[in-house]
């Protein structure tokens, strides 16, 4: 299989996706990456890929052996694993650059940050005038399983070590993308990313490939609490039923729980790669803004052979207009709610007391919590976490998996409603 049978192929990705059937084309493709590329299609490598073995057993494809992921894993888009080494994501459809994931990863690279698969090249392919993305080559990770197992297991074996690790590597991600180069004032406030993707099919909680932080809540250029008391808006709106009597009889309490993220700052972007710092959007609250994961949850966080890694800087497909530069706390927000989702899960799914599987995300949050300080202070950077926000980032979090919900999984209510019924009894309406 040769370039021009390939380039044939990858045309037609737009209207009709890589599927099961295309056996041969993705192992046939990366040894020919290390190479020049023909027009129009173009490679960015980020590392040089490892050597790939051939399997005797598909002597017929004349490449090494690849597989998907199998029908239980539930994938926004297609990947492909090859030779047990590489991993191949095929967007579904191609995206228009610019995607967060390519800069990203090249930046994480540079930065010696190695908690995450090992990012390859990403492939792009000209057409119509746009550049469009249409894979992603990163490395294999033997044993993987995401949070939305492991942790589950955890959670009803009433394990808490985790929580140390995934501290330690949130905080060592931060440090990492707090020195990605801050934006121009021409690029400031816009936020390259995927369009909408189709709503995942867990039948225990969303997966690790698209897990939404939740609906679009309005636009960041109105602030930061702006867009969280729309959120709280829109759940208020979409909840229905008892859960919606409830919610309405707490919302002037989550509302007041919004506060703290009104604080009248002009937050400021700041870049040790660069040494320059860019204004952010008014109306935001005190503090370092950095380049965030954006979706950052269990299901993100795959425990592995070796160790844990951090997955996805795709973006959130489901929030158009996000501004990539925040506070380091609405990652660590999102990371401690999602343990929260965890117990809800166990308590449905494994048939875990819930007094007890609450206990369990409490303290795995605070061991979570020690551990990001304690690192950020150990690399001289405390600055990056600001904890006022993190209860007012929880509050908005909640609000949006409601929304998601409502929007496309109606069955996952049961998981933020458990929450917040958690944090305010019902004896304090």
């Amino acid at each position: 299989m040769n370039w021009d049978s390939i380039t044939s192929r990858l045309l037609s990705l737009g209207e009709k996706p890589l599927t099961a059937r295309d056996r041969g084309i993705t192992a046939a493709l990366l040894p020919l990456l290390a190479g020049d590329v023909p027009h129009p299609l173009a490679v960015r490598r980020f590392r040089a890929l490892p050597t790939l073995s051939y399997d005797p057993g598909s002597p017929h494809t004349g490449v090494p052996a690849e597989r998907d992921f199998g029908p239980h894993v539930d994938q926004t888009n297609y990947s492909v694993v090859v030779a047990e080494q590489v991993v191949v994501k095929w967007l579904t459809p191609p995206v228009p650059l610019p995607h967060p994931a390519p800069e990203l990863l090249a930046h994480l690279v540079e930065a010696g940050f190695n908690d995450t698969a090992p990012p390859y090249a990403a492939l792009t392919l000209f057409d119509k005038g746009r550049e469009l993305l249409v894979a992603l080559v990163t490395g294999y990770l033997p044993e993987a399983r995401d949070g939305w197992e492991w942790c589950v297991d955890d959670a009803e074996a009433d394990e808490t070590a985790f929580a140390a690790d995934l501290g330690r590597l949130t905080a060592d991600l931060h440090l990492a993308l707090s020195t990605y180069p801050a934006p121009t004032p021409a690029s400031a406030g816009h936020s390259p990313g995927p369009s909408p993707a189709p709503s995942p099919t867990s039948s225990s909680g969303p997966s690790s490939a698209s897990f939404p932080e939740g609906g679009e809540a309005g636009s960041q250029g109105g602030g930061l609490l702006a867009r969280a008391e729309e959120a709280l808006r829109e759940a208020l709106e979409l909840t229905d039923g008892d859960d919606g009597r409830w919610l309405a009889a707490h919302a002037e309490t989550l509302r007041a729980g919004l506060a703290p993220l009104a604080t009248p700052a002009r937050g400021t972007v700041t870049s040790a790669a660069t040494g320059t710092a860019a204004g952010a959007a008014t109306g935001t609250a005190a503090g370092a803004l950095i380049r965030i994961h954006g979706d950052l949850h269990v299901g993100q966080i795959l425990r592995w052979r070796d160790g844990y890694a951090v997955i996805d800087f795709d973006g959130n497909p489901t929030v158009a207009g996000a501004q990539p530069y925040q506070p380091a706390a609405r990652d660590v927000a999102q990371l401690a709610t999602s343990l929260e989702h965890v117990a809800q899960v166990a308590i449905l799914r494994r048939g875990v007391p819930a007094g007890r599987a609450t206990a369990w995300a409490a303290r795995a949050r605070a061991l979570l919590l020690d551990a990001y300080r304690g690192r950020l202070a150990a690399r001289g950077r405390p600055d990056l976490l600001d904890e006022s926000l993190l209860r007012p980032f929880e509050i908005e979090q909640e609000c949006r998996e409601l929304i998601y919900a409502a929007r496309h999984l109606p069955r996952w209510r049961y998981a933020p409603m458990g929450v917040l019924r958690t944090w305010y009894p019902e004896e304090t309406p």
